[in-house]
């Protein structure tokens, strides 16, 4: 959606007073027909400002610069859609479509702008204490402080602390993100490559809770003989003189028990 061309105050006036007339006929009109459609659509269109208009007090999040426009003109056409010539105000149109408008970005901030989900309440609160830190902001020509912020908002700075904190589950940084250079200082890449490697210790966890039935599955003198080995940290000469046997043998005796685990891993893979 692009933004309509900006019309003098005069102009302004002329349109509103046609919006108005424009609605009023509409209401005349079948839903569903050739001429409703069209005449729906002329007021549409003729004010898509008003939705660039309400786009305009989030300018600061350019990421969002055209879904803000698009929900924007989708909260129009609900208020050309919702509006009663018949119960408007001196203002007409202008009254009933802006708060219209405004509401439709606001449900679009709370519903789908959040990383991470909070409740409606620390959402409303961390966007009042946002208006009013860029209100605070524009007055003081600097960022104000915690304490300025709960005075202008009648409240403690415990709570002001808390509700720019709940601000942090409104984005997230990916992990493929190159690491800030307050993170990285010498180092280079991103989050991600700094937040370890794959454990290998994590396949010996499956290798091990594999072999301890074949284990089970040996004979005693095997088990022991593996014991001694591995567990004890004997050399085969020195298993040899505990068991009374000779290097030699204890060599075919692991072996032998190798051969057997071997067989039993590869034929649960």
């Amino acid at each position: 959606m692009t933004a309509p061309h900006t019309k003098s105050p005069d102009a302004l006036a002329r349109l509103r007073a046609k919006t108005d007339a424009d609605l009023t006929r509409l209401a005349t009109l079948e839903p569903g027909t050739h001429a409703h459609a069209a005449l729906r659509n002329e007021i549409v269109e003729d004010n898509l400002n008003l939705a660039i208009g309400a786009c305009t007090r989030y300018a600061h999040r350019a990421d969002l610069r055209e879904d803000l426009r698009q929900v924007a003109a989708i909260g129009l056409i609900k208020a050309v859609d919702g509006y009663r010539p018949e119960r408007s105000t001196d203002a007409g149109f202008l009254s009933y479509a802006i708060p219209t408008i405004t509401g439709e970005l606001k449900r679009y901030f709370r519903d789908h702008t959040w990383a991470v989900h909070v409740n409606r309440g620390e959402q409303e609160h961390y966007l009042r204490l946002v208006r009013a830190r860029d209100d605070l902001g524009t007055t003081l020509g600097r960022q104000p402080t915690d304490a300025e912020l709960a005075r202008r908002l009648d409240t403690d700075e415990d709570t002001v602390r808390t509700g720019l904190a709940a601000g942090a589950a409104l984005r997230t940084d990916s992990l493929d993100a190159p690491a800030p250079e307050t993170e990285r200082g010498a180092e280079r890449g991103s989050r991600l490559d700094r937040r370890g490697a794959p454990d290998p210790g994590l396949d010996l966890v499956v290798d091990r809770e594999s072999l301890r039935p074949l284990i089970a599955g040996l004979g005693e003198r095997d088990q022991r003989v593996l014991k001694l080995r591995f567990w004890d940290d004997l050399t085969q000469s020195e298993i040899g003189d505990v068991l009374g046997l000779s290097q030699m043998h204890v060599s075919r005796l692991l072996t032998r028990a190798f051969t057997t685990l071997r067989a039993g891993m590869l034929a649960t893979t």
